[in-house]
């Protein structure tokens, strides 16, 4: 943490490629492509870059006004999916010449590059400015190697070829990409797959990710890849299977699946509502299926193991059992509070093609949902090699 020398030193000191002072967080755009920027660390300091929110130009305090509603809005910067890879940031409210100032600071990404709304945005002195193309690849070859998750590390078998690469082009990149960026990019497709990290340029090998999202068949690199349906038509896994499917193919496959297959599961029945009107009330919300199983599919550890993401159906209840235990600093005491990523290049993906709103807050969704259905909270069991949840119908009384 900065001392208060230090503070007042950044803030009387011209703008450099680590500092930049705001008089206001009114201009959200401008402060998200500051993070962004400073995330990316193009100069390679390896150092924390800083926000000074409540300074002047000068360098003096500007009269901040400082409240909970104006620390959170800084906070939803994080979380709010619009800059990918989340950057790591930390928010704090400091003092400048006996006036209050808020202070972000922005560590370098261990995955870059880091984009804001699909463009790249680095530091050129005391400037922002998006990258070009030279300096994406520069950003892109950077690696700590030792820190790579397993959905960016090359697959060692998989060539270039194995690569739908018409689902990348026509089906990804429009979802992900704004039209202007698109327009403007006529980079080879080896730069545009490895700036999403989906190409290894060191080995010309796909990346795990790429292999699980536009791999031609994913399963003959990663067996466990898919997700497997069963319904029964009782309260036991020894009762007669009325429906299974597995979902192949790659992960944008899947998913497309999973839409399809999900809502037909539901069964809906007409209740007594007020005077003489009826209410159609599901035996689950969709959305909180939904939710809880992307979880499960963006959560789960593909090292390791063949067991794929399984659904399992019953009269009274279903579960979704994931591979591979909890990660990162997340704990069966805050699950529902901190959030860290397995596979940090697919839950990536899966927020730009709009199957994850938000990053962190899934279950939370997954338990409104639930509760206002009427249907208990989720029953959650964390073990070593996977995590089970529990969701139980609704009451028919």
């Amino acid at each position: 943490m900065l001392t208060d020398s230090e503070i007042e030193r950044l803030a009387v000191e011209l703008e450099s490629d680590r500092v930049e002072r705001k008089e206001s967080s009114a201009d959200g755009e401008k402060l998200r492509q500051a993070v962004c920027a400073f995330a990316n660390d193009l100069p390679g300091h390896g150092l924390p870059g800083y926000v000074l929110i409540g300074v002047n130009d000068a360098g003096a305090p500007a009269g901040l006004a400082i409240s909970d509603r104006l620390l959170l809005s800084l906070a939803d910067i994080r979380s709010d999916g619009n800059i990918l890879p989340l950057p790591a940031i930390s928010i704090s409210q400091r003092q400048l010449g006996g006036q209050p100032i808020v202070v972000l600071e922005v560590w370098p990404s261990t995955m870059p590059p880091v984009r804001y709304r699909g463009r790249v945005w680095i530091r050129v002195g005391p400037r922002r400015a998006i990258a070009t193309a030279e300096e994406e690849r520069r950003l892109s070859e950077r690696s700590l190697s030792v820190a790579a998750s397993f959905d960016r590390r090359p697959c060692p078998e998989a060539t270039l070829d194995d690569l739908a690469v018409d689902v990348f082009r026509d089906r990804y990149l429009p979802r992900v990409v704004s039209p202007e960026i698109l327009s403007e990019n006529r980079r080879r497709l080896e730069d545009q797959l490895a700036s999403l990290r989906f190409l290894d340029l060191k080995s010309g090998r796909p990346t795990h990710a790429g292999v699980l999202l536009f791999g031609r068949d994913p399963s003959a690199f990663l067996p466990g890849a898919y997700l497997q349906f069963v319904r029964f038509d009782g309260k036991d896994r020894s009762d007669r299977v009325q429906d299974q499917k597995a979902t192949g193919g790659n992960l944008l496959s899947q998913l497309e699946q999973l839409d399809n297959l999900l809502p037909v599961q539901i069964h809906t029945a007409r209740l007594p509502a007020a005077g003489l009107r009826h209410a159609d009330v599901p035996d689950y919300p969709i959305v909180a299926v939904r939710e809880l199983v992307l979880n499960g599919v963006m959560h789960r550890t593909y090292e390791g193991t063949n067991a794929p993401v399984r659904l399992s159906w019953f009269a009274d209840r279903l579960e979704i059992s994931s591979p591979g235990g909890l990660f990162g600093q997340v704990t069966p005491d805050n699950y529902d509070q901190v959030s860290d990523y397995r596979n940090p290049v697919l839950a990536e993906a899966m927020k730009g093609l709009g199957y994850v709103e938000r990053f962190g807050t899934g279950i939370a969704r997954a338990k409104t949902a639930l509760s206002r259905n009427g249907n208990p909270p989720p029953e959650l069991i964390f073990a070593p090699t996977h995590v089970l949840v529990t969701v139980r119908a609704r009451s028919a009384a």
